[in-house]
């Protein structure tokens, strides 16, 4: 027996129906697209406010303001200051008796190691305050049975990395250790900094201190004194010619 196609089990759409309201509730009918919903008060002038959802705008992640502000305070590094030293340190080592030897080079000058003629051009340390850094640069030249002198290495020698720039021999082996004789740079002491008071105590203070008196009218000197006045001398009394009678 044959059913039409949408008689068929499985064979017809599937139709789907919105659920009744439970009962005693009220349903809102729902606003069509781009409407505003009833309720919601929009500006005159103003564009209508787009329904809350994932790919709605108003819930899109606001960028960060990344700008420096006028309260940041802006840190500078400081250069990293090296120290020029006259003397390089050396470990060389014999890879046929195992023996290392430590010895000092001067800077321009050579010393031989075995077949191995080292010269340092320069050598460079930090001072104790910053972070550990020891390189040279450094000239090695090896002498030949024949007496030739062949140039095997020139470059920077690591202290902290002694395999970065190694010397590519059969049987000697030599990098730098330590740079000494340099003098690290001088620092100034920084006077402490005076403990800051909050505005507000600086305010009462200003309020309590009171103002200087003006200053004080010069009164003129006072005038010289008179001269004293000059004193009358009587006259001289001529003897009396009856003196009987005083």
């Amino acid at each position: 027996m044959s059913l039409p196609p949408s008689n068929r089990p499985g064979g017809g759409g599937i139709q789907s129906q919105p659920l009744p309201p439970p009962p005693g509730g009220i349903v809102a009918p729902a606003p069509p697209q781009g409407q505003v919903p009833q309720g919601t008060a929009v500006a005159p002038g103003q564009p209508a406010p787009l329904p809350p959802g994932p790919g709605s705008p108003r819930n899109a992640p606001q960028p960060a303001n990344t700008a420096p502000q006028p309260s940041d305070e802006v840190v500078v590094a400081p250069s990293p200051q090296r120290i020029n030293n006259p003397t390089a340190v050396f470990s060389g080592l014999d890879k046929i008796t195992g023996r290392i030897i430590s010895f000092d080079v001067a800077v321009n000058e050579t010393v031989q190691f075995g077949a191995l003629q080292v010269t340092p051009r320069v050598c460079y340390s930090r001072p104790p305050t910053e972070t550990p850094n020891t390189d040279a640069f450094v000239e090695v030249d090896e002498v030949t049975l024949q007496g030739e002198i062949k140039r095997i290495f020139t470059g920077w020698m690591f202290a902290a990395s002694p395999g970065l720039h190694a010397v590519e021999h059969p049987i000697y082996d030599v990098w730098v250790t330590n740079c000494k004789g340099g003098q690290s740079p001088a620092v100034a002491d920084v006077p402490p900094e005076a403990p800051k008071q909050p505005a507000r105590q600086q305010q009462q203070q200003q309020r309590r201190t009171p103002p200087p008196p003006p200053p004080s009218a010069q009164r003129p000197p006072p005038p010289p004194p008179p001269p004293p006045s000059a004193q009358r001398t009587p006259p001289p009394q001529q003897p009396s010619l009856f003196p009987f009678l005083r």
